[in-house]
This record gives structure tokens, C-alpha cells and sequence, in this order.
């Protein structure tokens, strides 16, 4: 049976990050990079859902670990802040093109904070030679003073969070940079407990058009809700699909 997934390893700024493309049987199918939220990784239910039915619709997806998560090389309290984390998915981007697996389309599709990563990312990504066709966001943080829980506590991942590190590594104000965004879908809980949901407004009324809110009513920051979960699968690769479709930019 013919490979559709490969383990990837790239360099970011002296980090060893870690990631899987997943490929289509199409011939140079677009592309569509992930960045995963804060605590996340590329195995985050999105990312793996997102996995299968993209390479199902004849699209490519990279998902990989930012520095400091996952497989990836990093300590995550040093090693993580939105601007390390754009250059992480600046690399990712750059890496998978260079192996000339895909064409040079892309979409990209942050959670949370990654989220974040990809409006931070799309100036940039608009200057390199690449056709940056669209976006999807989901929860995705604007202004990190918005933030309403602040997860400090320790887990099974890392050690407890001290305050020093959300005021030295997280504090971020990129509505500045929503202006250039187009062809945007963008996700929202109106009860997310972290983000609070006036930041998928906020990039609604400033992203250009084709634009698209879908707001969960009582939906959550984690999106537990199955109804949730199913309208994000469909509503999110018929958007994927539209994005590469307006380009004419879709294999047969």
C-alpha cells in the first residue's frame, strides 16, 4: 500500500521540531500547515481529525510540534512565545515547500494560539513566494490581556507556570495585523472560559473579504460539544476547498 503520511524533521532557529505530512494520491496537491495552541501539539484532535480529511479532499496537511512541545527540541517555559512560535511556522512552511511535495498554495489553520501564530505569520507569508490562499481560526487569542484563565497550575506535560512567564513570554496585541487577512473562517465558543469570544469579533470586522464568523452558542475553548465539533469538520474543509477552488488551483 503507497505511503500517505511521512515523519518530517526540520530546523527552526537551532530547534529540532518535529512534525508528519500527510499526502494526498494527487499529484502537487495545495497545502495546509497547522499550528496547534498553547499547551497543544500535533496530535490535538483537530489537527488528527483534520489529518484524514483533508488528504480525503485531494489536500496536503502538515502538522508538527512547536519548540518545547511534543517531539520537539525545547524547554516550554523558556522556550515559547508568539514570536518563536511564528518563526517555527514560517520554517515549517518553508521546509515542506523546499521538498516539492505540493504546489506552493496554502491555507493555514491555527487552534488557540496557534491561531494567533498564523495572523502573526500572514505578513510574512504574504512576502515569500508562496500563493497564500486562505485561513482558518479557531479560538484564536488577539489580545493576550483578553485571556480570562491563565493556565499555571502543573500537568502530566510540564511543571506549574509561574506568572513571570505570561508577562515576559505571552503578552501580545496583533490586531494591528488583522487588516490583511482574507478568505478567513474563524471558530468561536460564546462561553469560552480563556478566550473570550469578542476576539473572533474583533477579527470578523477587521479581516477583509471573503470572510465567515460561526459562533457555537455556549460552545467551550476546547470545543467539547459533538454538534461543535461536526459543523467545525464540515464548515472547515468546505472552506479549505473553496479557498484552493477560487485560485483554480485544485488537482482532479
Amino acid at each position: 500500500m503507497e505511503k500517505s503520511s511521512y515523519d518530517i524533521e526540520f530546523i527552526s532557529r537551532g530547534f529540532s521540531l518535529k512534525g508528519i505530512l500527510h499526502l494526498p494520491k494527487a499529484k502537487k496537491p495545495p497545502l495546509v500547515v497547522g499550528s496547534h495552541g498553547l499547551e497543544g501539539s500535533k496530535e490535538s484532535a483537530k489537527q488528527t481529525v483534520l489529518a484524514k480529511l483533508l488528504i480525503q479532499n485531494n489536500m496536503a496537511f502538515f502538522r508538527f510540534d512547536h519548540r518545547g512541545c511534543g517531539e520537539s527540541q525545547g524547554d516550554f517555559i523558556k522556550d515559547t512565545s508568539l514570536e518563536k512560535r511564528t518563526h517555527d511556522f514560517i520554517n515549517a512552511v518553508n521546509h515542506i515547500l523546499s521538498l516539492e511535495k505540493t504546489s506552493r498554495d496554502l491555507v493555514v489553520f491555527g487552534s488557540s494560539m496557534g491561531g494567533a501564530t498564523c495572523i502573526n505569520a500572514w505578513e510574512t507569508l504574504l512576502q515569500m513566494n508562496i500563493n497564500l490562499c486562505g485561513a482558518v481560526l479557531c479560538s484564536a487569542p488577539v489580545k493576550s490581556r483578553t485571556i480570562e484563565n491563565i493556565p499555571m497550575d502543573a500537568n502530566e506535560n510540564r511543571p506549574a507556570l509561574p506568572l513571570s512567564f505570561f508577562k515576559q513570554n505571552l503578552l501580545f496585541n496583533i490586531r494591528d495585523k488583522i487588516h490583511t487577512l482574507f478568505n478567513v473562517l474563524i471558530f468561536h465558543g460564546d462561553a469560552d472560559e480563556v478566550v473570550p469570544v469578542s476576539n473572533a469579533k474583533d477579527i470578523y470586522k477587521l479581516a477583509n473579504e471573503p470572510k465567515r464568523l460561526i459562533i457555537h452558542k455556549n460552545g467551550d475553548h476546547q470545543m467539547t460539544d459533538k454538534k461543535d465539533q461536526a459543523e467545525f469538520e464540515t464548515e472547515a474543509i468546505a472552506w479549505f476547498l473553496r479557498c484552493f477552488v477560487q485560485q483554480n488551483k485544485m488537482p482532479s
